[in-house]
């Protein structure tokens, strides 16, 4: 089996309600997670601002 190379580096803070903020290292802005659409109606929340949700960018991930 190879070396590891590389370990990924993350804070996850909760901020209100859905939304939390991941900390990811070295970068100082932190990646905003929510909900929106069928997400808050599933979760039975409405936010006072709809963001991307985590499968969002998990999604955008794969696909990138």
């Amino acid at each position: 089996m190879p070396d590891q190379v590389y370990t990924s580096r993350i804070r996850i803070e909760r901020i209100d309600g859905p939304i939390r903020h991941a900390f990811v290292e070295p970068f100082r802005e932190p990646i905003r997670f929510g909900v929106h659409g069928a997400i808050k109606q599933f979760y039975g929340v409405e936010p006072e601002e709809e963001i991307p949700a985590t499968l969002d960018y998990m999604i955008a991930a794969v696909g990138g």
